[in-house]
């Protein structure tokens, strides 16, 4: 019903009445806050009035510095760009953040938030937005977490920049009223730990009514979408952070950069930190973490140790990630961020290999096409041509000359038969070694026929390709220790044999000057950093069945200077320990001549389950019961056969070892304990579970303070074999100390060709033997750590600008073919936002 004119009136005139007193209120707390600013004795200015007085007019006329409950428009401001620096930390947050920093373990998977404008008098949402803006920048994993728990505050809206991708936002409000309502307070006037204290109640009754479950693979969230959640530093205050000045660093683009090798000079009489090497057991097919192992134990030393701390990690071919392996930057919460850009092209170091292995090749072909259609004086003058009248040997072809025994510069000096040794390789079509790469897995070029066009003259032969990062010359980048020592190993590349028997090299072929322009910017390591910010050198990346698989030898050396003396550098050996880890020491840390301080052995139940006696497992199919139950007998057995023989190889090398257990979720408390007990029986310094897939650096903090404790012990590091012995002998050392072979088994073939590298001067160089990963033996079913069995040496071959000798047990493809259902199935891009889609 209409209300009566009069009433109307009245309830016009009340109204009217009310506002006018309402604005005499504001203008007299406008008043007060004016003389509290400008009073000197006043630090800082607490707003306790009603909501309704909260005006923006009022919380805007305090000064910002004396803002205590940090709720003026510019102090938000500050807070949403993360700037803490100046002005007052709400009270109530700074408790807050204490309260998580405290108490992050009891938290476990869930970062849980809580706010309250129930409890609090006078407490509005601005200031619960100012805690939830503080406590996202003063704790990163608070964006990363798998929910966000609000005690309170039911009506607040939490944008979606706030949280990662499908984090799961839980409102507690009838909680909270219902603990509340079991606790008696004197007065319900709560002191902000008051409210704190009813808070923590809450929380703990919620933690016994919610599980969130997001261990290795069972979180909802893919890798890439857990990468693209975070937004990395800009390059530049990454290195800044780091101690690199400007003109040291060369970016490419807002997230990764190159490193000049000038930081070496500059940093030459720094100590080196500690150099802690990640290697593992015999993996299954389906990999143990070796990788997410490195950048978990790195942002557990650095994020939460405050340790400085670098990873050094290999770069991936981009055939496994279209393949059937997918990408190499780790996963869950331990990946390096961008992953896209670390899976794809990166800095073009690759593609610089691949350019500059197939210039050699093309190198070999032309030449060998003009030696058969030209005489010796027609070559020799298209080699030496006359400029201007002036005819005279380029630098490199003195160095031919001279490694000929020529010691002349005149062209015009050479006898006839001097010039028919100086232009003649005489490559012998059936002795060519060296292959053209490409970095796709493309089985169709392992064998294939050049030469068939009709302007090569008939000059074809049978040849193939191999996957880019099994050229050798990523094996040299991995190896060489500055850019003349990579030039030099480049000359020395072996790429066949000439018809009289006589090696020849790329420095004879005049194309390792050429190779080493192509090669000067992948010299340089990568710098990256993991989703927690922590630095990481992404360098080389050589196949470690016929390489020695491991990352760059100058990435290590620049990463032991930047973290100084109580620093560490973890890096990370491809393949189990008998591998991998066996040509880290004999190999690279020959090359470099750094000493390791402790080896992380990553392992698995799954994998101790199937060197105990499980069925074999394989990509793509489902696990066996026996992997998913409990099953303790298999994992004792795994442990005393594979486990220990793995720590007792790395203890050959007189380097202290800790067992790092990967923990996935259906490994039972049981055996992990079980797993960490017999670990130290068989004389692990130290064994603990890590749950860094799914925690991040947290998960990996026991791991970090194992590491520390045991980088304190003394170390007695020796190689395993003196390069001196013949190479028959130190092939065998390796058989029966690393192994476990009765002896070994060497063709008469394979002998002949061991008898031509001696003769060739290069039986000093170490051994890198290409043998299946998937077993401490020849044979792949063998596992455990079998014994009583002869090792075959099928065939040998030397890369002697890398500076090993390769004796290959069994065949080796060096260029991996593509599954039924490769990985690039599911990978696209969104044409709107750009965004890649399914890469893993």
């Amino acid at each position: 019903q209409r209300k009566p004119p009069k009433l109307q009136f009245a309830a016009l005139l009340l109204h009217s009445f009310a506002m006018f007193a309402f604005s005499l209120l504001c203008a007299k707390i406008i008043g007060e806050l004016l003389k509290l600013n400008d009073d000197p004795k006043v630090s800082g200015v607490y707003l306790h009035l009603p909501p309704a007085s909260l005006t923006s007019r009022v919380i805007n006329t305090l000064y910002p510095e004396k803002d205590v409950d940090c709720i003026t428009d510019m102090n938000m401001g500050r807070l949403v760009q993360g700037n803490l620096s100046r002005g007052f930390v709400p009270p109530l947050a700074g408790a807050v953040l204490s309260l998580l920093q405290k108490h992050g373990q009891f938290l476990l998977d869930v970062v849980s938030l809580f706010i309250s404008t129930f409890v609090l008098r006078g407490f509005n949402s601005r200031a619960a937005r100012s805690i939830l803006m503080l406590c996202m920048f003063c704790l990163p994993q608070v964006m990363h977490a798998d929910a966000l728990v609000l005690l309170g505050a039911e009506s607040m809206e939490i944008p979606s920049t706030w949280v990662r991708p499908g984090a799961a936002i839980i409102r507690c409000e009838s909680i909270l009223k219902s603990v509340i309502a079991q606790v008696s307070f004197s007065t319900l006037n709560f002191s902000c730990f008051s409210a704190l204290f009813v808070h923590w109640l809450c929380l703990r009754s919620v933690f016994l009514n919610i599980t969130v479950q997001c261990n290795n693979k069972s979180c909802s969230l893919s890798d890439i979408e857990i990468s693209r959640a975070q937004t990395p530093k800009p390059i530049d205050q990454l290195a800044a952070e780091i101690g690199l000045l400007p003109e040291e660093l060369e970016p490419y683009g807002r997230s990764k950069a190159k490193v000049r090798l000038s930081l070496l000079d500059r940093l030459h009489s720094q100590p080196d930190g500690k150099y802690i090497l990640v290697a593992g057991i015999t993996p299954t097919p389906l990999g143990e973490g070796k990788s997410t192992v490195t950048i978990g134990l790195v942002q557990a030393m650095s994020a939460h140790l405050k340790l400085n701390s670098f990873a050094c990690l290999r770069q991936p071919s981009q055939g496994p990630t279209f393949g059937v392996k997918g990408g190499a930057a780790g996963g869950g919460y331990a990946q390096v961020i961008p992953m896209e850009e670390f899976n794809l092209h990166l800095t073009g170091d690759i593609h610089a290999i691949t350019a500059a292995n197939n210039l050699v090749a093309a190198a070999i072909d032309a030449r060998m096409l003009h030696e058969a259609t030209q005489s010796d004086k027609a070559l020799f003058n298209r080699l030496v041509p006359s400029v201007n009248g002036v005819r005279k040997f380029s630098p490199i072809q003195i160095s031919r000359l001279q490694g000929l025994g020529i010691h002349k510069t005149d062209p015009a000096s050479l006898t006839p038969q001097e010039v028919s040794a100086f232009a003649r390789l005489d490559l012998d079509p059936s002795k060519i070694t060296w292959h053209r790469v490409v970095d796709t897995n493309d089985r169709f070029l392992r064998k294939i026929t050049v030469g068939q066009a009709s302007t090569e003259k008939g000059q074809t032969r049978e040849t193939g390709f191999d996957i880019a990062v099994a050229s050798e010359i990523m094996a040299i980048l991995a190896l060489s220790d500055n850019l003349g020592d990579m030039r030099g190993r480049l000359g020395r590349m072996v790429v066949g044999t000439s018809r009289s028997g006589k090696p020849v090299t790329a420095e004879d072929l005049g194309v390792s000057g050429a190779v080493a322009v192509l090669m000067k910017d992948a010299i340089k390591p990568t710098l990256m950093q993991t989703l927690e910010g922590t630095p990481v050198f992404v360098h080389a990346g050589p196949f470690a069945n016929i390489a020695h698989g491991n990352s760059s030898v100058l990435a290590d050396k620049l990463a032991l200077k930047l973290v100084g003396q109580d620093g560490f550098v973890v890096t990370e050996a491809g393949f189990g320990a008998d591998i991998g880890m066996e040509k880290f020491f004999n190999i690279k840390c020959r090359a470099s001549g750094l000493k390791p301080n402790v080896v992380v052995l990553v392992a698995t139940v799954r994998a101790l389950k199937m060197h105990g006696g499980g069925p074999n497992v394989s990509a793509g199919a489902p696990l066996p019961r026996e992997y998913i139950d409990e099953n303790l007998s298999l994992v004792a057995r795994g442990c005393r056969s594979n486990l220990r023989k793995q720590i007792q190889i790395a203890k050959l090398f007189g380097v202290p070892v800790v067992v790092a257990l990967n923990a996935f979720r259906t490994d039972t408390p049981a055996e992990i304990d079980l797993v960490c007990q017999i670990a130290k029986e068989c004389g692990a310094s130290d064994a603990v579970s890590c749950q860094h897939w799914s925690q991040g650096g947290r998960g990996c903090l026991e791991l970090a303070l194992a590491v520390k404790e045991a980088a304190r012990q003394p170390t007695n590091f020796q190689f395993l074999y003196n390069t001196e012995m013949p190479i028959v002998e130190k092939i065998r050392t390796i058989a029966q100390k690393v192994y476990g072979a009765d002896d070994i088994e060497v063709s008469p073939e394979v002998q002949r060709k061991i008898d031509y590298y001696n003769h060739q001067g290069y039986g000093s160089l170490p051994i890198c033997m290409a043998k299946t990963h998937l077993s401490l033996s020849h044979m792949p079913d063998k596992k455990g750590a079998p014994t009583g069995f002869v090792l075959p040496i099928r065939d040998i071959r030397a890369s002697v600008g890398a500076g090993f000798i390769y004796p290959l047990v069994g065949t080796m493809s060096t260029m991996p073919g593509l599954p039924t259902r490769p990985c690039f199935y599911d990978i696209d891009i969104d044409p709107v936002t750009e965004d890649i889609i399914g890469l893993f």
